[in-house]
């Protein structure tokens, strides 16, 4: 008798969590990953010492993954110092060259825009772990709440290559479509779990897992 195939399971990472009370309740609903940033600028930033507490909290098979915006080699350093991390993840401009540099599995976000030829920009990492594919704002590097074109990152699940993380505007609304259409690697949810910024929802939380394995 053949065995039915499966499809991979998408994965999930739940993004700018502040407390190790929230980190836990994620864990608990299913995320494969917690995301903790370190960019001073947004409203879930969390200092060394807050992410060191979530880190100690968290069990055996979750990956603690740190978020940067442009920092210096020496920001990262001083992180990676007092917090167990097991990805880095950069949202900002930093070279392949830059983001392979701390002995540490990397994921490199890229913010969708129309100009941009975002498989050009895929292949300049390909030292990375995966590639988060992300909705552009001007005036924020992560977190905008809102979605970009699902089928630009279908294409790249086609055809760059790496495993592909779909962010942006994700919800409980809409992350089953998403699936479907985009088949990611993993996706990845931050303001659509949330009840403020920076706290997270479990209710929300519930519900956006529910979706991701109705699919």
């Amino acid at each position: 008798m053949t065995p039915t195939a499966m499809l991979p399971r998408t994965r999930v990472k739940i993004c700018g969590l502040t407390s190790p009370e929230d980190a836990l309740q994620a864990v608990d609903c299913g995320a494969d990953g917690i995301g903790l940033v370190f960019y001073g600028r947004s409203a879930r930033a969390v200092t060394a010492a807050q992410a060191h507490k979530i880190s100690q909290a968290m069990p055996v098979f979750v990956s603690r993954v740190g978020l940067f915006v442009n920092p210096t080699e020496g920001e990262v350093r001083a992180v990676l110092q007092q917090v167990h991390l097991d990805c880095l993840q950069f949202h900002g401009e930093e070279s392949a060259e830059f983001c392979a540099s701390f002995a540490v599995p990397y994921m490199k976000a890229i913010r969708v825009r129309p100009e941009l030829d975002v498989l050009k920009e895929i292949s300049k990492y390909s030292t990375s772990s995966a590639i988060l594919l992300d909705s552009y704002d001007k005036h924020f590097a992560g977190g905008t709440g809102s979605a970009f074109d699902w089928r630009i990152a279908r294409h790249c699940v086609e055809e760059a290559g790496v495993k592909i993380v779909l962010a942006g505007g994700l919800s409980a609304a809409n992350v089953a479509e998403a699936i479907r259409l985009v088949a990611p690697y993993a996706v990845d949810v931050s303001s659509g779990v949330e009840s403020e910024p920076g706290l997270k929802s479990r209710e929300r939380m519930s519900s956006f897992f529910n979706e991701v394995y109705s699919v």
